[in-house]
Order: structure tokens, then sequence, then C-alpha cells
């Protein structure tokens, strides 16, 4: 028996022998990691600096970006610098700061999520009190309680997790994951399995019942009023439903996998759909926005060509 601020280092199981397609999977993860962080940037930078952006849904929106860049930094490094070694360890430390920033991320994009909806809401169903209720200090509380609440309700479970007395250091994974390390504790887990669920339902079942709730209401308007509240309707949550879709997707079969003996998945491809909400959403969100809000995608139009001119 070892208590776990005694282990060094945790093995990451679930990495295979590429052989002559390791150079190329770098490559393509290198790849796809900066193109998140140059998609984002970009429209973080467009936000910030234009003065027409700057409204509730815009801010809102740079959060959104934000997240998606702490997330990805928190996985791609070190699955980069895994590719390419031989013995697939990585230090303790490192591992539970990992589970922080995966985690963390997971619950501020639906927090950020359930408050775009809560904005959405608003605009569409009481245009004419929104600038009454969507006041400066009301949009920076907001982006707090995007932040703020998961930040804690995440530090609380790693700090739980750190704690625990382990009977092992393997993980099967490719990166660190709170239940993994729950599951090689070598006494009672009734604590750390009791958070864990109060802090899943605050984090992720609190914000999707916000979603929903907000979503009925807009859905009632749409059908009730006239044909230009509808197509604002579409044209504004268009894209937030497809990014809300894409991410529980990924969300979901991480739990499934996480619960659920699914040996039966090719390792490939459970790899790949472990994977799917910390590679994809990082891209998606950006790509989706940037390609859908008319406001965003003609500051970037005019931005890239005053760039590829002067170059």
């Amino acid at each position: 028996m070892i208590n776990s601020t005694q282990v060094s280092y945790f093995a990451l199981a679930a990495y295979f022998d590429t052989g002559v397609f390791e150079y190329l999977f770098f490559i393509s993860i290198m790849f796809l990691y900066v193109l998140i962080v140059c998609a984002n940037v970009l429209l973080i930078v467009v936000i910030c600096m234009n003065r027409s952006l700057h409204e509730p849904m815009y801010l809102f929106l740079c959060s959104l970006f934000v997240n998606e860049l702490y997330g990805s930094t928190g996985l791609f490094p070190i699955l980069l610098v895994q590719i390419l070694s031989d013995i697939h360890t990585v230090s303790a430390s490192f591992c539970f700061l990992q589970i922080f920033c995966v985690y963390s991320y997971g619950s501020v994009e639906f927090t950020n999520l359930a408050i775009m909806s809560y904005d959405r809401y608003l605009a569409i169903c009481c245009p004419l009190q929104y600038n009454t209720h969507m006041t400066t200090y009301r949009v920076v509380m907001l982006i707090a309680v995007i932040w703020l609440p998961p930040f804690f309700a995440v530090f609380v479970t790693t700090s739980l997790s750190m704690s625990l007395q382990l009977c092992g250091n393997i993980i099967n994974k490719v990166y660190c994951d709170n239940y993994s390390i729950i599951k090689l504790a070598c006494f009672d887990t009734s604590v750390n399995n009791a958070y864990e669920l109060i802090a899943t339902s605050l984090t992720v079942l609190v914000p999707v019942s916000v979603i929903l709730y907000t979503y009925i209401k807009i859905l009632q308007v749409c059908f009730s009023g006239s044909k230009q509240t509808r197509q604002k309707a579409v044209s504004t949550c268009t894209p937030h439903l497809a990014s809300l879709l894409n991410f529980s997707f990924g969300v979901s079969f991480e739990i499934l996998q996480s619960r659920f003996n699914m040996s039966s998945v090719p390792n490939m491809l459970r790899i790949f759909l472990s994977l799917y909400f910390l590679t994809c959403q990082p891209l998606f969100n950006p790509v989706m926005y940037g390609l859908n809000m008319s406001k965003i995608r003609i500051v970037c139009k005019s931005l890239l060509f005053k760039f590829f001119n002067e170059g």
C-alpha cells in the first residue's frame, strides 16, 4: 500500500506502438493544436479590439474561446510529449494538474453555454428589457459565475483525489482522469464518489437544465412570434445548440467509458472518442461561431484582407 503523496508517477497504459506512423500522428496533432490556438486567438483579438463587438453576447463568446485555449493546453502538450516517448509515464504533480485542467474546462464549458443561452433568452423573449437586465455589472458577475464556481468545485475534487491512498499507478487512458485514480484507491472512496456526484450535478446538470428551460421559452416565442423573430432566433441559437450537442456527445462517451466496460469497442476508436470533447470542441466552436455570426465574420474578413494586402 502506498500513499498518493509517495507516488512519483503514473503510467498511461492506453498508448501503443504506432511504429512508422509515430511522426505522422505527432505532426497531425501538432497541426490541430496550432490550428486551435490560431482560430481561438484570432476571435479573442477580434472581439477585444472591435468596440462594435463589446456586447454581452460577444463577451460571453470571448470567455468561451478563452476556455477552449485553456482546455486544449491542458491536453495537447502532454499528449505530444507522450506520442514521441518510449515510456508513457507522467509525474504525479502533472497528472493532478491535468485532471484539474480537463475537469475545470468541461465544467466551465457547460456553465458558459448556460449563460449564453440565458443571454439569448433575454434578447429574444424580453428584447425591450434586455439592456436593463444585461448591464455591465451583470455581465461581469455572470463571467465570474462562469469561471469561479467550476474552478472551486474541481479544486475540491482534485484535492480529495490527491489525499487518497493508492494501491497502484497504472491509468488505462492516454491522459489523466479523476475516476481512474479513484479506482486505484486502497480504501473506501464513498466520500470522493459522493462529492463527485454532487459536483457533477452542480456543474453539469444545473447548466443543462438552464439551457433546456431557456430553449423551451425561446421556442414558444418563435412559434407565436413573427417571421423576423424566428429568423433572429435561428441565426443566433443554431451555433450555440450545435456547440452544446457536439460537446455533450463527447462528454457522454467519456463518462460511459469511465464507468462501464468498453473492451468490445476497438482501441483506436476508444482513444479517439475519449479525446473528442478535448480536441474537436476547441476547434468546432471558433469555426462554427466565426462562420455563422455575421458581425464576427465581417470583421474577420476585413482583418484577414488587410493582413494579406499589407503582406
